[in-house]
């Protein structure tokens, strides 16, 4: 796994060796990449294995972001509007942060929960104070697990982060392209992985809008 998911993947339950990226392999008598899993286990959507919550947070990560942010005055919506720009969907999965700011009610107050902020965003988060950034703190995804834990809702578009909350159990709304990735499936508004996932999907291709009316 990548360096920074281990500290969070250490939560997992069952008795295993985890490996870094990069880390030497240790002798094995067979191998099958993860995402092979499923046809190799014959699953279906009935047999998913889905304990849920199956990822767990750091009690004392917990307690120093509790600290962190202080009294809560709103309630906390934990936001990822855009993933990895080097993911080849990556023009149709994430959006402009200028795009979703008209729809976010000033009832809440937003945690921004990704590491990589683009330019054309950062000008955005720079106008809206009511934005907080916790860049430097989040470390690994242990920290940012800690930091989602705190929240009362995940808006995320389809990355890491709506992954790492449906894997925590929190409450998380995906907004997904019209052809998203095939873990979401189709023409449905909940997912067998993530109990707590509510999915928005687009109309047509591209079109964000109808989408962003519905979550407001």
């Amino acid at each position: 796994a990548p360096a920074a998911l281990i500290p969070l993947l250490r939560t997992l339950k069952g008795n295993f060796r985890l490996v870094a990226q990069g880390e030497a392999l240790p002798d094995f008598d067979a191998h099958c990449p993860l995402m092979s899993l499923p046809l190799a286990f014959n699953t279906t959507l009935k047999t998913i294995p889905a304990e849920n919550p199956y990822l767990s947070v750091d009690p004392l990560l917990r307690r120093a972001w509790q600290a962190r942010l202080g009294e809560k005055r709103r309630p906390r919506i934990g936001l990822a509007w855009s993933g990895n720009p080097a993911n080849k969907n990556d023009r149709n999965r994430s959006l402009p942060l200028s795009r979703l700011v008209p729809y976010l009610s000033p009832a809440f107050d937003y945690h921004v929960l990704q590491k990589v902020i683009r330019p054309a965003d950062a000008a955005v988060l720079r106008d809206n104070p009511r934005f907080h950034r916790h860049a430097e703190a989040l470390t690994d995804f242990a920290e940012t697990a800690a930091l989602i834990a705190e929240m009362d809702l995940i808006l995320s578009v389809d990355a890491s982060i709506a992954h790492a909350a449906g894997a925590l159990g929190k409450p998380v709304w995906i907004l997904l392209p019209y052809s998203p990735d095939w873990r979401w499936l189709t023409e449905r508004s909940n997912s067998p992985w993530y109990p707590t996932a509510h999915l928005f999907r687009q109309g047509r291709p591209g079109e964000w809008g109808g989408l962003l009316a519905k979550v407001r």
